[in-house]
């Protein structure tokens, strides 16, 4: 499906598409409450509540007064509903300030100022320089001569660096005066949340340009929530408003985590119930026995001769009132409370700030922290994750000469240098294609500096590389490319872009030499997008031993090639290019198909090395996880070597002979099988030997074996603590984490970029690393943290914590409800098991809400031990990861408890009064007193306060 956008024309568009009021409000004034009790009552403990809540209505079988339920309960729906009313609220605030913003807009050939909420699809929307884009627009014009306009997208995709973005060809060199009448249409797709594609088409009415077709891409757009910077002014057509907008379309609530320890307070709960019901029904057969037989003949009780048809009805149920305080009603509100509270100590860890960048650590999800604690497999991205992500030129490889190798840094090395000042032709064209193949900025201070705006730090390492050798890229006006060299000015016109894409693994440009007339394609990309397609009779294996070689020195390498091009052939490809780009049905494909039929035959100039340094205390983090028993896969799109190389750097495994790597290579079904089943025979034989092994695959393998051998592959992951999976995509990064899910293990995966999002959202627990690449990772995670350092931090001592705290938290709500409910039930024995209730209703409420509720939040300052203890022996955590703390075999010992100190209470307190006259509220006052001090006392005994 497909939508037409006239341009400019105020009246065609606004019966067909929204107008651009922005609404991200849960509720309404009018629907809030019956929506929100609806959700509610959609959970099942709110519904048993609310059951309950209402036999008590009925005076003949209640045994309390209704108010000691319906006050927890309305007390509690009241907090839950004022905390969804508050940040529904908040979100209306923030739509009624951006729907009111002043924007310019043409209306009838005039600039105008209206709200933001009144932009129409079709209206020409203008901006000045650091405006807020209010809705999507298609760029038009610009006050750059080239018609570039730099925007800052971090709130959209969280990535920091400035982009560029073009007007279309068709819209080039039209005067800034005609721009207010400029008329068109623009055929493009429905809405759809992809913030990186935008396949449309453009075509402008005469007098402007005949009827043209000009494809459009998500270079030419401008979106939602973007900044206009460093431009003194923007113009552009609406596209997509209101709600349609790519942002608005990606926004959403994600669904709620539900951590192992829910699942298991899930289980307790129901086999509570069911004990519950259990004792309803033998209490009640027994109570209704006994007032046939025993009850007639007492003086004092006078039942009916004949009652009414419900009349066995009525005991069962006076019992199930009674016992209904076995599920306390207010642990979902205490869990809630303290797990918001973990949160917050996360937030507020002075440890965890990264003094660097000033980033502090940061909770997004409040209610999971304590299967940070339980955590049994890491998944990490390697670049910008491990490594610090600032690219250094190293190496290089020109025409077969290795330069750096010696000195450890290419550009002070004595031959390179001398290549350069004597205008060597290799070094020259290898230099031109580091200086120019790329998506680079160049920007001119005042003072002359040139700066570089690069989107990728490897292109900015090889630009400033390439400026450092004196192949300075200077100048972009429009297509032309300025390079100067050695006090020489070479200019290049760009003819057309072919932009890198993860299956074809490499960009290319075609420019044309302004000085000779000569079109050539200049590429740069992976070893296997590049040595493959070389031409026939160029000798690679110098190449290839290069790449090897800075493989394993944990270098990334890239190989740069050329091709000259004849005009007629490139003429023939241009059309090709001209017709995929401008089809609105698989655009990237049939691109990506044209794209192949020009990057063939190349020259191989050579291969450059770059250094990504490991972070500060990767090495240290990740061998004390290990020690932790954790397990660590590390999932990147790094090639094979140099991944292995970072993998012995970071402790992720021992060298020979402690170590052993086991590789998983081939490009068939058969060849993957054999190299599976080969790895999973050395597996199963090693398992039992302390010895470190740890398996490599490469993406191309990976993807046969999740296809064709997953059961097989299930077992490896099973049997193995480490992996590293090169050359893998984001959508493999996430089969993977779910592979190990479907295992039942808990899984954390941490990344920083926006390929790292997919696997992060995947994971039970996903930490975003505020990185160099921007902040989507972290927005998209669970955590976000400055370094990869923090990990140590936020598993061990937060996670451990967290872990404790919500085990005891939640065993002891049931521990204090089963105590009161035991006494309850003993005293049914002593009263005819006739349903009546020793506790008053004023007493059962001030019990749960005050007298145990409140002393037991002093929990969540519970350190059983110190934390520099934790960070030392991490040996600790086996226990949390295996559910010690909270388990069937746990609560059955809880249970146990409450059953004795019932019969302790209940005994003591008959006996204290069982010669003497009392009235009932004595008797119940002192059981009552009983119960608390022995909550006091339990509290005290399982709540430490280590020293820090």
């Amino acid at each position: 499906m497909k939508r037409y956008v006239y341009i400019n024309d105020n009246e065609s568009s606004h019966e067909l598409y929204c107008d651009n009021r922005i609404s991200n409000r849960k509720y309404t004034v009018l629907n809030f409450l019956p929506k929100n009790l609806w959700e509610q009552f959609s959970r099942f403990m709110n519904q048993y509540f609310l059951l309950i809540a209402c036999l008590q209505l009925w005076s003949l079988i209640t045994p309390v007064n209704p108010a000691s339920t319906w006050g927890p309960l309305i007390f509690i729906f009241a907090v839950s509903a004022s905390k969804e009313a508050w940040d529904d609220y908040n979100r209306y605030l923030s739509d009624k300030k951006a729907n009111e913003k002043l924007v310019w807009v043409v209306r009838q050939g005039i600039r105008k100022h209206i709200q933001a909420q009144d932009i129409h699809v079709g209206n020409i929307v203008w901006l000045r320089e650091n405006d807020e884009v209010p809705c999507d627009l298609v760029l038009i014009g610009t006050s750059d001569p080239q018609g570039l306009c730099y925007v800052e997208t971090a709130a959209l995709d969280g990535e920091t660096d400035l982009k560029t973005r073009v007007i279309p060809s068709a819209c080039m060199g039209i005067d800034f005066e005609l721009l207010h009448k400029i008329k068109g249409v623009i055929e493009c797709p429905n809405p759809d949340k992809d913030i990186t594609r935008f396949d449309a088409n453009l075509r402008l009415f005469p007098p402007f340009i005949d009827n043209d077709v000009c494809p459009l891409t998500i270079k030419n757009t401008i979106l939602q929530s973007c900044y206009l910077r460093n431009t003194e002014w923007a113009c552009g057509v609406a596209v997509y408003t209101g709600n349609e907008t790519k942002l608005g379309m990606s926004r959403g609530i994600p669904e709620p985590k539900l951590t192992a320890m829910d699942a298991m307070i899930d289980k307790l709960t129901g086999a509570i119930f069911v004990f519950q019901i259990v004792v309803v029904m033998v209490l009640g057969i027994a109570g209704n026995v006994w007032k046939d037989t025993e009850a007639r003949k007492q003086w004092y009780v006078q039942y009916p001769i004949e009652g009414p048809w419900y009349e066995l009805l009525v005991i069962p149920l006076r019992f199930e009132l009674l016992c209904s305080i076995m599920i306390p009603i207010s642990i979902k509100v205490s869990l809630d409370l303290v797990k918001s509270l973990y949160a917050k100590f996360i937030d507020w860890d002075t440890e965890m700030i990264d003094y660097e960048t000033g980033i502090p650590s940061h909770a997004t999800n409040t209610a999971i922290s304590e299967d940070l604690g339980q955590v049994e497999y890491i998944m990490t991205d390697k670049t910008g994750t491990l490594t610090e992500n600032r690219m250094i030129f190293r190496r290089c490889c020109i025409s077969g000469v290795f330069y750096g190798n010696e000195s450890g840094d290419a550009l002070k090395d004595t031959k390179l240098l001398n290549a350069v000042a004597g205008s060597s032709p290799d070094v020259v064209q290898f230099l031109t294609v580091m200086a120019i193949c790329n998506t680079v900025v160049p920007i001119k201070s005042k003072t002359g500096a040139i700066s570089y705006k690069a989107q990728s730090q490897d292109e900015d390492a090889l630009v400033n590389a390439a400026a450092q050798l004196h192949m300075v890229y200077a100048n972009k006006t429009a297509n032309i490319l300025e390079i100067r060299f050695n006090g020489s000015v070479i200019k290049y016109e760009v003819l057309e872009i072919l932009e890198f894409t993860s299956d074809r693994k490499r960009m290319s440009v075609v420019v044309k030499d302004c000085q000779n007339g000569k079109i050539v394609l200049l590429s740069k990309g992976a070893d296997e997008a590049i040595l493959p397609y070389a031409y026939v009779g160029q000798q690679t294996r110098t190449f290839i031993e290069a790449v090897e070689q800075y493989a394993q020195l944990g270098l990334r390498t890239l190989c740069l090639a050329c091709r000259e091009l004849r005009e007629d052939e490139y003429q023939e490809w241009s059309l090709l290019f001209k017709e995929a780009s401008s089809t609105l049905v698989d655009r990237e494909w049939r691109i990506a198909e044209v794209c192949q039929r020009l990057e063939h035959d190349f020259e191989v100039l050579g291969v450059t090395a770059i250094e990504d340094r490991l972070q500060d205390g990767v090495p240290e983090t990740i061998e004390t996880l290990r020690k932790a028993g954790i397990n660590f896969w590390m999932l990147t799109g790094d090639k094979q070597n140099t991944a292995i190389q970072i993998a012995l750097s970071c402790n992720f495994i021992s060298p020979e002979p402690k170590g052993q790597l086991l590789l998983i290579d081939g490009k068939t079904e058969d060849e993957v099988c054999r190299s599976l089943e080969r790895v999973l025979l050395t597996m199963r034989i090693t398992s039992s030997e302390p010895k470190d092994v740890a398996f490599v695959v490469d993406g191309w393998a990976l993807e046969i074996a999740l296809k064709h051998y997953r059961k097989a592959f299930t077992e490896l992951a099973i049997l193995s603590r480490t992996a590293i999976c090169c050359r893998v995509t984001p959508s493999q990064k996430a089969q993977l984490v779910e592979l190990l899910k479907s295992c039942d293990y808990r899984t954390l995966a941490i990344g920083d970029g926006g390929n790292d999002v997919r696997m992060i959202q995947q994971a039970d627990i996903g930490v975003g690393i505020s990185g160099r690449e921007g902040l989507q990772a972290a927005r998209a995670a669970d955590y976000s943290i400055g370094k990869f350092r923090f990990l140590k931090r936020l598993i061990l001592v937060h996670g451990r914590y967290s872990y404790n705290r919500t085990a005891f938290l939640s065993q002891y709500s049931f521990y204090k409800s089963l105590v009161i409910c035991f006494i309850q039930i003993f005293f049914s024995f002593i009263s005819g098991v006739s349903g009546t209730s020793l506790f008053n209703s004023v007493s059962l409420m001030a019990y749960n809400v005050f007298y145990t509720s409140v002393p037991v939040l002093v929990s969540v300052l519970d350190k059983d031990l110190s934390e520099g203890t934790v960070m030392q022996h991490p040996q600790i955590l086996f226990y949390c990861q295996a559910g010690r703390l909270l388990n069937p075999s746990t609560f059955a010992g809880w249970f146990g408890r409450s059953l004795f100190h019932a019969i302790v209470v209940f005994v003591i307190t008959i006996h204290a009064y069982a010669y003497e006259k009392s009235e009932m509220e004595e008797l119940s006052m002192v059981a009552l007193s009983g119960c608390i001090w022995l909550q006091a006392f339990v509290v005290a005994l399982e709540t430490k306060y280590a020293s820090i």
